[in-house]
């Protein structure tokens, strides 16, 4: 009788167990948003604030490069706008005497005009003075054509060289190494004195705040899953499930990764989905969950 008694309890045991295994409807690993910051300009590593699993805001300051040179290069071509500004006059300035003088003789040709109407002058004298006038104006011209080029020349100067201070200002910027995104930092790749170039990996930060699990469901369950859909998650030691949401359903079948269980362990093909749950702190990376549809 005891041994029909253990057989029966051994069943149950082993039913129940089964069971439990195929609660779920799919399984996956939990991933966050990662983004790699890194050096956006050459030089050494003056300084890193930011340790691997602190928690940074968009916009913090993570650390800063050398930017001696930088500011050095900026102060040098600061003196070669300046020196370009200098050489540009005023035109109007320079060519001011010819303007008087100019008017005064147009004065003196009306005087003669009237002297000529008079039978007091000669038409000889009237034209003279009209000569005069035509040689200054051609003058001034000339100048005014000169004195103008030149401006733009140095006008052009000018130009080229603040657009070589807006881009060494940007470096420096760019010295001052920034979080893109509020997060937790991951990794932390180099050190204070190190030598980086652009392009460097400095740390690594994810966005904790929401996590996808990326899991994988059958045939039969991509027929009835849609985006949007709310889902139930769940982690290993906690029984109250975290409501997911479907943001993303694979179009495209592919082999059941070694790692993943299946509701179906018969099933080859698999369809990936990412499910996005709000992060209470409990989840982490590389973690495994279980979802019921």
């Amino acid at each position: 009788m005891k041994h029909h008694c253990l057989l029966f309890a051994m069943t149950l045991l082993t039913t129940a167990c089964g069971s439990g295994d195929n609660a779920y409807d799919a399984s996956g690993v939990f991933e966050a948003t990662e983004v790699t910051v890194s050096a956006r300009t050459q030089g050494e590593i003056m300084y890193l604030e930011a340790d691997e699993g602190s928690s940074v805001r968009q916009g913090d300051t993570l650390g800063r490069m050398d930017d001696t040179q930088l500011k050095l290069q900026k102060e040098q071509l600061e003196q070669t706008r300046l020196a370009a500004e200098s050489h540009k006059v005023d035109v109007e300035a320079q060519i001011a005497a010819l303007c008087q003088q100019a008017a005064n003789l147009r004065r003196e040709k009306a005087r003669y005009e009237d002297l000529l109407a008079a039978g007091a002058a000669s038409q000889k004298q009237v034209d003279d003075i009209a000569y005069q006038i035509s040689v200054i104006e051609k003058q001034a011209a000339a100048i005014r054509d000169q004195l103008a080029s030149s401006n733009e020349s140095f006008a052009g100067q000018s130009k080229s060289v603040v657009a070589q201070i807006n881009q060494v200002s940007e470096k420096i910027s760019d010295a001052t190494i920034l979080s893109p995104i509020d997060g937790t930092v991951l990794q932390r790749y180099c050190e204070t004195g190190e030598y980086a170039m652009p392009g460097t990996p400095l740390f690594k930060i994810a966005d904790m705040s929401d996590m996808t699990l990326r899991a994988y469901i059958t045939a039969g369950q991509y027929e009835t899953l849609k985006t949007g859909q709310k889902v139930s998650v769940y982690i290993d030691g906690r029984e109250k499930p975290y409501e997911g949401t479907v943001t993303w359903i694979a179009t495209r079948a592919e082999f059941t990764p070694k790692t993943i269980k299946t509701k179906d362990e018969r099933a080859n093909l698999v369809y990936a989905v990412k499910i996005k749950v709000a992060n209470d702190g409990m989840i982490k990376i590389g973690m495994y969950g279980d979802i019921r549809l």
